[in-house]
């Protein structure tokens, strides 16, 4: 198993051996370039992918396993359903992917007990509660939700168990948005300064790499840029300007702050481009500070 030290966690999951099954996987980082998708096991992924390198992937349905090398050998990472914008948000340290097989029942052929030796991300969990103080119906959330109507009215209190997360006031991660960390937020409304109950949220993924982040003068990642690898409580000290149109976050996860010493309100950066203050949700250009999210 290439284990440095002996086990320290593990994870059950739950497994279905009539399908469906459906995986997506991309050349680059975000869900950029060539994109194929597999509803069976793949033997060699550079005989249908013409290269091993698979920078993100997009589980739909089932779950799979992935490994470094062809013939479904060498380091395996385990995929539930959800979005992995980059390698190293499934765990792996860099993007080769040789094979990749379903996980059907343990029971059948397919699987042994013996042979099911995964490396699975770190959990990340989030429990909206409908009353104040974790009163009333409860739901677990483990993953990013675009509209939580579906599943509760109203939520008044909030707990997170593990991770980081993101909740926002409105459907598809949309209006006013506040960050989340492990612990519990009895009456996050006004804490968070939102008129209505979360209806979105989104989770941070682990990141294990490096952390730089691009701020521009102009829309369009155009004019004077700014770049930054740690966290700066204070923009205007350091480059002597507050108003940034546009912006690359080219590692990590960020939070950025409209006011100094990350105060105000605040808007979470994945990786990607932001061609204008207005894709990360700022009603804004302005920015007085900045801070990575280290995996809390």
């Amino acid at each position: 198993m290439g284990y440095n030290d002996t086990i320290r966690s593990c994870r059950t999951f739950s497994y279905t051996s009539e399908g469906p099954y459906r995986m997506r996987i991309y050349e680059r980082p975000n869900f950029q370039g060539q994109m194929m998708e597999f509803s069976e096991d793949c033997e060699s992924v550079q005989d249908h992918f013409r290269s091993r390198d698979v920078y993100s992937c997009n589980v739909l349905e089932g779950y799979w396993t992935l490994y470094e090398h062809p013939s479904y050998r060498g380091r395996q990472y385990f995929m539930r359903p959800g979005e992995y914008r980059k390698f190293s948000d499934w765990g792996a340290t860099c993007a080769t992917t040789g094979s990749f097989r379903r996980v059907t029942d343990i029971r059948g052929s397919c699987w042994k007990p013996h042979s099911l030796k995964v490396m699975f991300p770190p959990l990340r969990q989030i429990i909206f509660y409908e009353d104040r103080k974790f009163g009333g119906q409860h739901y677990e959330c483990m993953s990013d939700c675009a509209d939580l109507r579906a599943v509760f009215e109203r939520c008044r209190s909030i707990r997170v168990e593990s991770g980081m997360f993101v909740i926002y006031e409105r459907p598809g991660f949309t209006g006013t948005q506040y960050f989340m960390r492990r612990g519990e937020y009895s009456d996050y409304m006004g804490t968070a300064g939102m008129s209505h109950c979360v209806r979105s949220c989104r989770m941070i993924p682990a990141h294990s790499g490096g952390y730089k982040l691009r701020l521009y003068e102009h829309f369009d990642m155009d004019g004077e840029m700014m770049e930054l690898t740690d966290n700066c409580p204070n923009l205007m000290d350091r480059f002597r300007a507050s108003n940034f149109n546009s912006c690359d976050v080219m590692d990590g996860h960020w939070l950025v702050y409209e006011q100094a010493n990350y105060r105000g309100r605040h808007y979470y950066l994945r990786p990607g481009q932001y061609r204008s203050f207005s894709e990360w949700s700022g009603s804004n250009s302005r920015i007085g500070s900045v801070r990575r999210l280290a995996d809390l």
